[in-house]
């Protein structure tokens, strides 16, 4: 069966439609997660709720944030991605159908992963979100100045506690993710069963060489950030054409021999599919091991509606192979 389909065989009567398990639990995701990092900083309250409906209408359930979103911008202070969430949970309703990861470690005023910090972090944001508990919440970068025994232990607590349910860690350097890992069996501590990391069609090495083993050996969900590559991966990024977007400069830094090879490949597959170019650049990850669900988002509804068909493209054998030799 390919790992696209549902697990009974049947395609999902919506692009969205969870199908995926998250690690080795039985929850069910849906292909694609999307990124609330524009929440408060590119997409305003009023453009945040339209997209979490659409997402929603397209059968998603998997929403990711992260109590630093949107720190950087001059005038936030951390939490309004949470905030506008939170609203919009108590708008709509629904809470217990949806999926929420957040995180914690970069927040300016939440600093790390001291344990008196994640559980004042951790009530931070389930107080911003407007919900007694978290699906799955990150160690959203490793902390050395704190034992990691020390912190494993925190977060086990909370699972125990009930406001969290799962998780998860991005940014660990494969040997401290090992590290971790091999603690959290060691004491029976509640598991990492997920990673978020850079990953996608244009920044490949780290990942496939370093990650991914781990991520096969304890059967974890691989979930990638930057799987657009800034939007590069969206095909609006070319010679000579001006992208009026917050991450232009950093996508157009991809735009070298490489990247234009990428993109012809692109181009191909998504012509014999019709579809956006950014729907293949998600489905490629899909075919990858151990990828559950990319993480993605979008500013605009329009642009949201460009990556559903990530959920019901199938790619043939000669198209992965196509945009593999592309990207190697």
């Amino acid at each position: 069966m390919s790992s696209r389909q549902v697990h009974n065989g049947d395609m999902p009567t919506l692009p969205l439609t969870p199908s995926r398990p998250l690690g080795p639990t039985d929850v069910l995701v849906s292909p694609l997660c999307f990124g609330g990092n524009v929440f408060g900083w590119t997409a305003d309250t009023e453009a945040s709720f339209a997209l979490l409906d659409e997402y929603v209408a397209q059968g998603g359930n998997f929403i990711d944030t992260a109590d630093v979103y949107s720190e950087w911008i001059p005038g936030n202070v951390g939490g309004d991605s949470e905030t506008i969430i939170g609203q919009w949970l108590v708008a709509r309703g629904g809470r217990e159908n949806l999926i929420i990861a957040s995180k914690v470690a970069k927040l300016t005023a939440r600093k790390g992963l001291a344990p008196d910090n994640i559980r004042a972090a951790l009530r931070d944001s389930l107080d911003r979100l407007q919900t007694d508990y978290i699906d799955l919440y990150y160690a959203h970068e490793d902390d050395e100045n704190v034992p990691m025994l020390d912190y494993l232990q925190t977060l086990d607590e909370l699972v125990k506690s009930g406001t969290v349910k799962y998780l998860a860690a991005s940014n660990f350097s494969p040997a401290r993710l090992a590290e971790a890992l091999r603690l959290q069996r060691e004491h029976d501590l509640s598991p990492f069963i997920a990673i978020q990391d850079l990953y996608n069609l244009v920044e490949r090495t780290k990942y496939e060489e370093t990650l991914a083993p781990i991520v096969a050996e304890y059967q974890l969900s691989s979930l990638p950030y930057y799987a657009l590559a800034k939007g590069f991966l969206t095909g609006k990024y070319r010679p000579g054409v001006e992208v009026d977007s917050a991450r232009a400069k950093g996508a157009a830094a991809y735009l070298d021999d490489r990247g234009e090879r990428i993109l012809d490949a692109l181009d191909t597959v998504a012509a014999a599919h019709d579809c956006p170019v950014a729907a293949v650049s998600l489905a490629w990850l899909l075919t990858r091991p151990g990828v559950t669900a990319p993480v993605a988002s979008g500013r605009t509804v329009e642009q949201l509606r460009d990556l559903l068909p990530m959920g019901t493209i199938d790619l043939t054998a000669a198209e992965v192979e196509l945009l593999n030799s592309a990207s190697a």
